[in-house]
């Protein structure tokens, strides 16, 4: 039967007609041509989408936005092409439309204007061929904010640097293409921008983002070697908590492993040699606290020993054996000692 069929081909032409959904919109925003001489056209043979006086229409405005814009009137042709993405959303044009709007927002500092236009772009027209070239103008756009550039308001007025609008551009950015070369530049980024503004557990967590889902990018490496040093940064010194120290030991550790052939080596390398000092100095305060302040030699010992694990061969090492030998010498004192004879009570009587 047909009916038959048509449902045992069923799965192959839902994947041709989601084919002609996802790359239909490309082929049309390709043969759109601009020419000084000729003005908008389309070439190929593909229709507008729009019939009639409303296609003459909306090729009057899209010409009319561009000669504005070769003008150097970029407020006028901003209105034109926003006039084309609101009256004929579904036409050739519109996409083009939202793509000159961010570009000429862009030149007039306002970043985050430009950023929305190039959205909407995604938003609605997500199989338009300018989809990589748009994600490369946000990811632009994102990197202006995050070196300090100021967005204007009404393309006039300079206000704030605000990198945490970068932040959020990159987010954006990862979520529009989490595939595409931008998605890890956006990541590394962004924990740039944290580190700046002063977040350095928001740059952790970014960070740790990057080498768990772009395992093998090649800012990998250097995601590592900022994890490391970024938890270095939270250490305050050998009186308190070490997990910072701990876990920066443990990415330059990876680091080294993992890469030892990049440049970063070395810096590794003195990286952990600092951390490790700093964690086994931590356990020579706390054996010092017992030693000295309580008299108790066995919980002593034990953090001692670990400062020598943790950093052997070293001044911090050989300090901790001193005072091992120390514990042994009084230990021993102790126990040939003989203890002192207990005075006989004298009871009086009368």
């Amino acid at each position: 039967m047909v009916t038959d069929r048509v449902m045992r081909h069923y799965p192959f032409l839902l994947l041709v007609a989601l084919t002609c959904l996802l790359f239909g919109p490309a082929r049309l925003a390709a043969d759109l041509v601009w020419s000084p001489q000729t003005g908008w056209r389309i070439e190929g043979g593909v229709l507008t989408g729009l019939t009639g006086n409303e296609a003459r229409t909306a090729l009057d405005l899209m010409n009319k936005a561009r000669s504005a814009e070769d003008a150097g009137s970029l407020r006028r042709a901003i209105r034109a092409y926003t006039k084309v993405t609101k009256k004929y959303p579904n036409s050739i044009y519109a996409p083009e439309a939202f793509f000159r709007i961010g570009m000429l927002r862009e030149k007039r500092h306002q970043y985050f204007k430009a950023f929305d236009a190039l959205q909407e772009l995604v938003r609605k027209y997500p199989s338009s061929e300018k989809f990589s070239q748009v994600i490369a103008e946000q990811y632009r756009i994102a990197n202006l904010l995050l070196e300090g550039k100021r967005n204007y308001m009404w393309g006039i007025i300079p206000g704030f640097r605000d990198r945490s609008k970068a932040v959020d551009f990159y987010e954006q950015i990862i979520t529009n293409a989490p595939y595409s070369d931008y998605a890890s530049l956006s990541l590394m980024n962004a924990a740039r921008a944290h580190q700046i503004l002063g977040n350095p557990e928001e740059a952790i967590d970014v960070l740790d983002r990057m080498i768990n889902f772009y395992p093998k990018s090649v800012l990998t490496p250097d995601a590592y070697l900022k994890l490391a040093q970024t938890h270095a940064s939270l250490v305050e010194g050998a009186y308190y908590d070490q997990a910072s120290t701990k876990e920066a030991i443990t990415y330059y550790e990876d680091y080294l492993i993992l890469f030892p052939n990049e440049a970063g080596v070395a810096t590794a390398e003195k990286g952990v040699t600092d951390m490790k000092r700093v964690f086994a100095e931590s356990k020579i305060k706390i054996a010092d606290f017992y030693y000295l302040k309580r008299s108790n030699f066995k919980a002593a010992r034990v953090f001692y020993n670990e400062a020598i694990t943790i950093f052997p061969d070293s001044d911090v090492a050989a300090n901790a054996k001193q005072r091992l030998a120390e514990i042994d010498a009084r230990e021993q004192k102790l126990t040939t000692t003989p203890a002192p004879e207990k005075k006989k009570k004298r009871f009086l009587l009368f």
